[in-house]
């Protein structure tokens, strides 16, 4: 299987959050899945504006800002299975993450249909990768914080056509990480 880890970690000295990342990568080769890392802090991916520009601009599918998000969306459309992984901060993912989420936005087409008794997006693409959540917590993280973080996911694997797999945290071995991963 070919995974994707969106690491939203802004800060490049919490070492546990990386150590465990780079566990979770070993783990997941050794399992044979082809697996790349994006550390989001070293792209360039500017905020979305909201122009809609990715639904009706010239290049339909592609945000108007070159940036990385381009990088990104081929990324994440071209896998099988997506990590998004975050320390928990203010309650949420980080910001780098949540600025990223925005970006794949272009991944869909701009004309609605109803799902489940919603309005939601239609497709661009015949299939979208899986997702799964990986969490970091601090000392102020409490479980509403991971409630909450976990609903939004839900939502947005909804909104982009798959299902959150799993929400984990990284006080969880990786090997939990690691089989919830392999029973897809």
């Amino acid at each position: 299987m070919k995974i994707t880890i969106l690491d939203g970690n802004p800060e490049k000295d919490r070492t546990g959050f990386y150590r465990y990342l780079n566990e979770l990568v070993t783990g997941l080769q050794s399992d044979k899945h082809q697996v790349k890392t994006l550390t989001l802090r070293d792209m360039e991916i500017k905020f979305c504006t909201g122009c809609w520009s990715c639904w009706w601009g010239p290049t339909p599918g592609e945000c108007v800002f070159k940036d990385e998000s381009h990088t990104l969306c081929r990324e994440y459309i071209n896998s099988d299975f997506v990590i998004f992984a975050s320390p928990v901060i203010l309650g949420f993912t980080s910001a780098l993450l949540k600025k990223t989420q925005d970006k794949l936005i272009p991944l869909l087409h701009p004309y609605i249909e109803l799902v489940q008794g919603e309005c939601h997006h239609k497709k661009r693409y015949d299939r979208y990768p899986g997702i799964g959540l990986i969490l970091d917590t601090n000392s102020d993280t409490d479980e509403e914080d991971i409630t909450v973080t976990t609903d939004m996911f839900h939502r947005f694997a909804l909104n982009l056509k798959t299902e959150l797999a799993f929400s984990l945290l990284t006080d969880q071995p990786v090997a939990e990480v690691q089989d919830a991963i392999n029973r897809i």
